[in-house]
């Protein structure tokens, strides 16, 4: 078991957060995004915040830095390094890091703060790790018996050497497939190939953002996108469900942060008994891959049919007011400052 703080939260200590916000990654400005909704909904008179913001180039900006690239929306240059960043993160008792997508949501920098010995909200580096790679995360839900929609992974260098198999690879799973970067979130590089041709331009981009791709096989009739909230460490609990409707052809990056384009459904147009597997499978995977503190788990349901298919999960989903995580709770009965102060006391537990 370890030790990731005591919990000064339940002696009435107000507690220093560092929030770190930005990042490396594609979703940069989602990320500030989220940073700037928690900022503002913290009780003041039991949390003292730091934001820190990281830039595109991986260097922590300075106080004043960071509340202009807040202001800003991004954050391009300037900041220290590493061993500037320990001190920085030392002198709190916890850190948020509200960082999506690789080197930040990945594992990287819940080692680093595993290292320090600072607690931190969120999965550790195996959770953050394991969720962040869409390949392992299918080889660990497999094992785990959850169902997903037939898939198959594709290296950069396969794909080079030898297209033809990864030709036929597609054609058995039967046009159109999705093709997807393994480590990557909010949508990014994904593509929807029709036929061979569509193939290649959509492996060309994919592997822009990682030298490992997955292509997922379409459902057999239209889905409906249906999500679920986790929160807790050892012994999580599940939101109500809710569902995300749209008319563009997938649940693309345009879609998913373009005002008007994706409607929220809460509670999401299911039956109860439906919505009930949704949250026994989104508890079952959430401990499969050792995650803690929170996630958002997406599911394809099959209303026809009745099946249903865990698509993903999300260890540091977007935390914005309007975001669908802290919607579900909200739904759920717990406000977002709630949420908040919940995910630092399970932040501040002993695992």
């Amino acid at each position: 078991m370890v030790n990731r703080g005591s919990p000064p939260i339940l002696m009435g200590m107000k507690i220093r957060i560092l929030l770190l916000a930005g990042g490396q990654s594609g979703e940069h400005e989602v990320s500030l995004n989220s940073a700037k909704s928690i900022l503002s909904n913290l009780p003041e008179d039991r949390f003292e915040v730091t934001p820190v913001v990281i830039t595109k180039q991986g260097k922590w900006l300075s106080l004043p830095e960071s509340q202009q690239a807040l202001t800003a929306g991004q954050a391009e240059s300037g900041g220290e390094m590493l061993l500037a960043a320990a001190s920085v993160a030392g002198e709190h008792n916890v850190v948020f890091p509200v960082l999506h997508g690789p080197m930040g949501e990945d594992g990287t920098v819940q080692g680093f703060l595993t290292l320090a010995g600072i607690p931190f909200v969120g999965s550790g580096v195996l959770g953050s790790a394991v969720c962040m790679d869409k390949i392992m995360t299918k080889q660990a839900l497999a094992s785990a018996g959850i169902p997903q929609v037939p898939w198959a992974a594709v290296s950069r260098s396969e794909w080079k050497k030898n297209p033809e198999p990864v030709l036929q690879t597609a054609a058995a799973l039967g046009y159109p497939v999705f093709v997807k970067p393994a480590n990557m979130g909010s949508s990014v590089g994904i593509s929807k190939a029709r036929h061979a041709d569509e193939l290649h331009q959509a492996l060309t981009l994919a592997f822009h953002y990682d030298r490992r791709v997955i292509l997922e096989a379409m459902t057999p009739e239209k889905p409906r996108e249906v999500e679920v909230g986790i929160l807790g460490n050892d012994d999580p609990r599940a939101s109500v469900v809710g569902e995300l409707s749209f008319d563009s052809d997938f649940y693309d990056y345009e879609t998913k942060y373009t005002d008007g384009l994706a409607q929220m459904h809460i509670p999401a147009r299911i039956p109860e008994e439906v919505q009930r597997e949704i949250q026994e499978h989104a508890l079952k995977a959430f401990k499969a891959l050792d995650c803690a503190g929170l996630a958002r788990v997406d599911f394809f349901y099959l209303p026809e049919s009745g099946k249903l298919y865990l698509n993903e999960l999300n260890t540091m989903p977007g935390f914005t007011r309007t975001s669908m995580y802290p919607k579900l709770w909200e739904a759920s009965g717990l406000g977002y400052s709630e949420l908040v102060t919940r995910l630092v006391e399970l932040a501040l537990e002993e695992r």
